[in-house]
């Protein structure tokens, strides 16, 4: 039998029409951060122009720190200074920059980074310049200490740099910036070499002021960090310095409005004591001590080696008491050691000094492989066990090669630390955090002088003992740090690092399509907003 054909059948599904309008559905505003700005910007033109202009603070920084170093065997014969009176001067500059760092930092947070950094290259540059015209030994301690002041607010040019630069270039760059201050520590001794012989110390001084005046002319091509200005609430200002840089670049900004949270509290001391970071600053406190007690009695220490012959024993003091001849007679001025640079010296300082680059692809490698905390407590120990090696009885080139190393292990943890300071405070306390750990830091700085020009006079063994057991200190703390910023954003509120979500929000419903928005808030400030289609039972 044939089988019956089936015939198609088309089915019509009707659905009534309600003549109410439908609620229209909002329409999600695209938002974005300054972070998630300067990361879809990415590196370019602008960042290399940041790197010079910002780099060369570094070079009118150590210019004005070296200074003291290639003038003290001048000043001890001019003015007949004993050995704490040179040291004193030393002393004097950094006391001066720790107590302006604390407050350059605080105004820093307060009214921002470029204009903090604009006031202290002039207010350095001109009490530089009135230092070539000291007609005593005290006023030239008084101008120099002023000098440190200016020179403590060099450390916002490191701020604005590391608020500009993407996450992943952050590890890269600032390392690099040790080349600036190296380039003004050869400039400044190589100038001294010249210099000091034939016009003198006081056009050697006048001279290292050019750099800074020149570099007062280029800030006006660095905008105010954005950062800053978001967490003021002049987001029209960011927004224009983001778009230029955008432009620079030839880049593009992401899409959406600019937010950030307006920041009220900012710049306040007690941040940095709250528990949330009291172990980070003390630790960091201790670090930078120690970093720049090690980082000046090297350099002091070469210098008096070298000045005072104190290399496997010193010269009994009677082969270097000054005696000056009147024309009536003969009077002893007490142990003044009237030992000016040779040529050789200043090839030794310059020698030396090239250390502090050696190691800088490898500090590089470490911070970006083995992070911050790892690669800084490596270094830290290996600076410990340099300062006992110093101690062997060696040739000349033996001493070269010690203190060759010695600077670019100093130099190495130096570049650590600023990157790691920088990174792990947030927005409204990185100005802060970095001045107040400058501010301690220069304490190391002041003590240095008298181990390495008074205590080591006495006792080689002892002062190097005590340099190489201060870094041991130092390593164990590093090693021990909370926070590891390797690969981490700027924070933008004060947190601890993310651990997992704690709070949960709901912010609301659309009754059309059930979207509920929910925003965890993680541990490290960091806020994330989730939408998910729900039924109205869950």
């Amino acid at each position: 039998m044939a089988a019956k054909q089936t015939e198609p059948v088309t089915i019509i599904s009707l659905r009534k029409l309600s003549q109410a309008t439908p609620e229209p559905q909002q329409k999600e505003t695209k938002t974005f951060t300054v972070e998630d700005a300067v990361e879809t910007i990415g590196f370019g033109r602008f960042h290399i122009a940041l790197f010079l202009i910002m780099g060369s603070t570094g070079v009118v920084e150590a210019m004005e720190i070296m200074l003291i170093a290639v003038v003290s065997p001048v000043i001890r014969c001019e003015w007949h200074l004993e050995n704490w009176q040179v040291a004193l001067v030393t002393t004097m500059v950094f006391f001066g920059y720790m107590v302006s760092s604390i407050l350059f930092g605080l105004l820093a947070d307060r009214y921002g980074r470029w204009k903090i950094l604009l006031l202290s290259f002039l207010w350095g540059a001109y009490f530089s310049l009135l230092t070539s015209f000291s007609p005593s030994y005290v006023w030239f301690v008084f101008l120099r200490t002023m000098v440190g002041c200016g020179v403590s607010g060099h450390a916002q040019g490191l701020i604005i740099k590391t608020e500009f630069l993407p996450t992943k270039y952050r590890g890269y760059m600032l390392p690099l910036s040790q080349v600036f201050w190296l380039a003004g520590s050869l400039l400044i001794i190589s100038l001294a070499s010249v210099v000091i012989p034939t016009i003198g110390w006081r056009w050697l001084i006048r001279i290292a002021s050019i750099p800074g005046i020149i570099l007062i002319m280029a800030f006006k091509f660095i905008p105010e960090s954005a950062r800053f200005n978001v967490s003021t609430g002049n987001t029209k200002a960011a927004l224009d310095t983001l778009e230029s840089i955008a432009k620079m670049n030839r880049s593009v900004m992401p899409e959406g409005q600019l937010v950030e949270p307006i920041l009220e509290k900012r710049g306040r001391f007690a941040d940095l004591l709250d528990s949330k970071y009291l172990r980070t600053t003390l630790q960091i406190w201790i670090i930078w001590l120690g970093i720049s007690f090690a980082y000046y009695g090297v350099i002091l220490a070469s210098a008096e080696l070298l000045e005072r012959d104190l290399v496997c024993g010193s010269k009994p003091e009677s082969d270097t008491e000054v005696m000056v001849t009147t024309k009536d007679s003969e009077e002893r001025l007490g142990p003044c050691y009237c030992h000016l640079f040779a040529p050789s010296d200043y090839r030794t300082m310059i020698i030396s000094t090239l250390g502090e680059i050696a190691l800088n692809p490898l500090n590089i490698l470490g911070i970006n492989f083995l992070g911050r905390r790892l690669s800084l407590s490596i270094t830290m120990g290996c600076t410990a066990l340099f300062f006992l090696l110093l101690n062997i009885c060696t040739s000349s080139a033996g001493l070269i090669g010690f203190l060759f190393m010695l600077r670019a292990l100093v130099a190495a943890n130096f570049n650590t630390i600023y990157i790691y300071t920088a990174e792990v405070y947030p927005t409204p306390m990185r100005a802060l955090g970095m001045g107040t750990s400058g501010s301690l830091c220069r304490i190391g700085a002041m003590v240095a002088p008298f181990i390495s020009q008074v205590l080591m006079s006495a006792s080689i063994l002892g002062a190097l003992c005590l340099f190489s057991s201060v870094c041991v200190v130092c390593a164990i703390s590093a090693f021990t740090l909370p926070i590891e910023t390797k690969g981490r954003a700027l924070q933008v509120c004060s947190s601890y690092p993310p651990i997992k979500p704690v709070l949960f929000l709901l912010l609301g419903c659309d009754r059309t399509a059930q979207h509920w928005g929910i925003v965890k808030f993680y541990h490290d400030g960091s806020i994330y907003n989730y939408k998910q289609t729900l039924t109205m039972e869950q």
